[in-house]
Order: C-alpha cells, then structure tokens, then sequence
C-alpha cells in the first residue's frame, strides 16, 4: 500500500494511535476475562456448566462473523463513523450484560456485543496504517501489539481477581469507561483520508451484495461454531457437529466462488493473489494458533495438574505480558532498521525454541521456573507480529486497507479458534494413548508399580485404615497417578508439536516482497 503523504491527520498520529489502542484493549481482554468467571455466572443464573459456555461461544461466533465484512463496512460507511458505531455498541451491550438478569438475556447481549468488538481491530489496524508513514508503521504496530497480546496474557488473572473480590458482574462493567473515554477520544482525533472519504461515495451508489452477506455471515458462523463445540460434542460422532460443518463447509465454497466474481464484492478475496498478503495471511493464521493456544495450554496444565487456581494460573501468564510489552517496542525499533523478513524468521525460531523447553514442564515444575519459561516462549512473538503487520500492506493500493486489516484480524481469530480446538482434540486423545501405555506397566509382573502399590499400602495402614481399604486406597492413588502422568506426557506431546510447526515455517517470510522507501505514492495507487 502507498502511503499518501500528501494527506496528514490533523492530531499527533501518537495521541490517535493511543487512542485506538484502548478500544482494542478492551475488546481483545473481553474475549479472555470472562472464562474464570464462568462457573460464577453459572451459579448465579441457575444455569448448568455446558449452558455458561454459550457466554463464550456467542461472543465468538459473532465476533468472527463481522471481522471478514468489517473492512466492506467502512468502506461502505466509512471508517471512522464505522469505528465509532462499534465502540458505542460494545460498551453499550457491556452493560447490559453486566445487568442481566438470566442466561437468554446474557447470551443476545454477549451476540451484540460480540458485533461490535469484532469490527474494532480491524478499523483500528487500518487506521493506523492510513494515519503512519511506511517508515514508521513498525513502531505503531508495536503500540497496537502490545494491547493484541498483552490482554489475553492478563485476562484470567484479571478476571480471577475481580470475581474474587467483587462479582462476575464487573467483568462487564469494567468496559463502561474505557468505552466512554474512546469514544470521546476518538470523535475529537480519528479521521477519514481524502482516499476513503471518495470511496465511501462510491460506495454508497454501489448495489449492496446481500446474497454475500449471508453467505460469509451463515458460513463463518457455522465453522466458528464447528470449531468451538467440535470437542465438547465428541466432533463427527455428534449428528450436530457433523451437519454444522458439512453446512460451513458448502455456504464458503458457494461463498469463495461468488466473491470471486462479484463486481463489487463484500471480502475482495483476490487480493489473496498479493504475494505479501497471501503469505502474511497465513502466518497470520499460525500465529493465531500459537498465541491463543499457548495461552490456554498452560493455565490447563497449572489448574488441573498443579492444582492452580484461576487466579494464580493467570499470574504465570501476566510477566509474559510485561516481556510481551518491552518486546513489542524492540521490535517496532528493529522493523524500520532490517530486513523484515529476517526478523519474522528469528521470531519463529525463538518461538519454537521456547515452545520445545516446555516440553521439560514436570508435575513437579515450580511457580518460577513456569513463569520464567512462559516468558522466555512469549520472547520471538512481537519479532513475528510487528513485521508481518507491516509486510501486509505492501504493494496493495490505499483504498484496500480496510480489507487487509479485516482479512488479516480475520485469519489470527481462526487460528485462535482453530488452535484451541485442535489443540484441546490433540490432548484429549494423546492422553488416552499415554493411559493405554502405561496401564500395561500396571500388571502384576511389574516390580516397580508393585514396589508403590505396597509404599502407598503401608503409609495407609500407617494412618489407621484396615488391610483391605488400605489395598483399595493403593490401587485408586496409582489409578489417578496414572492420569496425571498420561495427561502431563500429552501436555509435553502438544507443546513439541507446536515447536515443530512453527520451526518448519521459518522460511517462508522470504517469499514476501519488501517495502521501497524510496517509492513515491502515486494518485492511481490511492485512488484504485
């Protein structure tokens, strides 16, 4: 993309930058702080376990529905009023989740709410792209970034406090000012260019493409669905699951082949032809993958191995935040100063080397050690998001960059949610295997299980109970040992898994092209 330096925003592009950066705080620590709270909800609602996961899902479906449209939307709108719309229907519907009074009303509140978040990165990602020079577009990324990571890092710890302290109710409440203060912010400081101001013109005289909307809206929705109950639903061995997925499947092929060829489409998919964009999307996508799911492994790993709470599973993760946070600044630093590609390539490499030293996690593992790993894994990230965000808008006219924000914001959510899914099967079934392979040391000819069904017999004899509730006893005790050691041995099985998947794309970065600084922005590029 060209950056038209004849236009420049009437504010500090810092202070905007700032600005649009609160939103998108809120909205990404939304989508992570609610999951401890859960069983609070729950309780206080009347309402079973698997019904409290609606909270989540819903949030997310709708979510992932608006985030392939939102880029067609600011055009169609224009950004800024766009932009605006969606913080005041976030904040809006944040209170009225935070006062609902039953699980229904929870649910449609979380839906609308969920509408609105899902269009402010990629209106934030673009603004910032529109309001910076290519030059300086790292270090701006870096200060998106940083709110990008960093909230799902603190959310759990947040969350646990505040359900601890005061009640699930806040967790919602909390986004009231926030919200209030990014509107007001961002109505004084963000601004459409000249370029976007035409093309909503142009826009508003186009015939809007209603059989793509319900296309990508139905068909999102169903993958975004498949992937988030696939699990919990034992995925094709649940009639459900399999038509939910067979229906996304058809709705985003008719979906892919009737954009494809529309005048005027709602996702321009060609834009996927773009070297750098093409590859971006798809790093993009692992990248989603690896946050996301790393995020979730270890607050598991803490809760149902260690014996964690929420709230002190969440503290393992929030100095990762912090190392998150410094990283991001390094790296917006390094990405005007060398080869951006290279510095994606390192990211990876770090990446995978923190993923594959968490394989040696024990049930035995302290508080410290966790922390300082989880930090050291978190290190490359920023080396990763920081120049692939920049790489994205290269070579792609001005006017496209609602779209590639949207399409990229887009695919880092599906890897999320891709991840998680994946992720949560991986361990489910490696963890039978593991139970299968060590139960066939649990025989009678083995000295060793022998030698501690007789250690633990003694201790329960030692402590008053009869020979035969002290065998029982024995047998149960190496039962659930049995469990944890399959379970933490699947743990260590996904953990080299995501190493070895981030390794192999080490180089492909070198397949984009990288930006000339010495390229002027032509009018044809920002009017195309």
């Amino acid at each position: 993309m060209a950056y038209d330096s004849s236009w420049k925003p009437k504010y500090n592009p810092w202070a905007i930058a700032l600005t649009v950066t609160l939103a998108t705080f809120m909205e990404v620590l939304d989508t992570s702080i609610a999951n401890v709270a859960l069983p609070h909800i729950a309780g206080s609602l009347g309402a079973s376990q698997e019904e409290a996961t609606w909270i989540l899902t819903s949030y997310l479906v709708s979510s992932a529905i608006v985030l392939p449209i939102s880029g067609w939307l600011s055009n169609r709108f224009g950004r800024k009023r766009y932009y605006l719309t969606c913080v005041a229907i976030f904040t809006i519907f944040s209170f009225v989740c935070g006062i609902a009074p039953s699980l229904p009303i929870l649910i449609i509140a979380r839906i609308l709410q969920g509408a609105g978040g899902g269009g402010l990165a990629s209106s934030e990602q673009a603004i910032l792209a529109d309001t910076f020079p290519v030059e300086k577009r790292g270090q701006a990324f870096a200060v998106y970034g940083m709110a990008v990571v960093v909230a799902p890092a603190i959310g759990p710890t947040l969350g646990g406090w505040i359900t601890d302290n005061f009640n699930w109710h806040w967790i919602f409440f909390i986004n009231i000012p926030i919200g209030i203060l990014s509107m007001w912010l961002s109505a004084r400081m963000v601004e459409d260019p000249p370029y976007l101001k035409a093309r909503v013109k142009e826009a508003s005289k186009a015939r809007i493409d209603f059989t793509g909307l319900v296309l990508v809206a139905s068909g999102v929705g169903c993958l975004e669905f498949f992937l988030d109950k696939g699990q919990e639903k034992d995925w094709f061995g649940d009639p459900m699951i399999t038509a939910v997925a067979c229906l996304a499947a058809v709705l985003l092929v008719i979906f892919i082949f009737w954009e494809w060829h529309h005048e005027d489409p709602i996702v321009d998919l060609k834009l996927l032809k773009n070297r750098n964009f093409g590859t971006a999307v798809f790093l993009q996508l692992i990248l989603g993958m690896v946050l996301f799911g790393s995020t979730v492994l270890i607050p598991q790993y803490l809760q149902t191995l260690l014996g964690y709470s929420a709230e002190r599973a969440g503290m393992v993760l929030s100095p990762g935040g912090f190392v998150l946070m410094a990283m991001m600044m390094v790296a917006g630093r390094l990405v005007s100063k060398f080869d951006p590609r290279m510095l994606v390539c390192i990211g990876y490499g770090l990446t995978a080397a923190g993923l594959y030293n968490l394989t040696r996690l024990s049930l035995d593992s302290s508080f410290g050690t966790i922390t300082l790993w989880r930090a050291l894994q978190v290190i490359g990230l920023p080396l990763v998001f920081i120049p692939i965000s920049t790489l994205n808008y290269v070579g792609v006219p001005a006017s496209k960059s609602n779209q590639i924000s949207s399409l990229s914001n887009f695919a880092r959510n599906l890897g999320g949610s891709a991840g998680t899914a994946l992720l949560t099967t991986f361990l489910a079934r490696t963890a039978q295997t593991h139970q299968t392979q060590l139960a066939a040391n649990t025989g009678p000819g083995s000295i060793g299980y022998q030698s501690y069904i007789a250690t633990i017999t003694a201790a329960a004899r030692a402590h008053g109970m009869s020979a035969l509730g002290a065998a029982q006893y024995a047998v149960g005790s190496s039962y659930q040992e049995m469990l944890r050691q399959a379970s933490m041995l699947s743990y260590k099985n996904a953990f080299a898994v995501l190493a070895a998947a981030i390794a192999v794309l080490m180089p492909l970065p070198f397949l984009m092209r990288l930006p000339s600084k010495a390229a002027k922005p032509s009018p044809e590029a920002a009017a195309h």
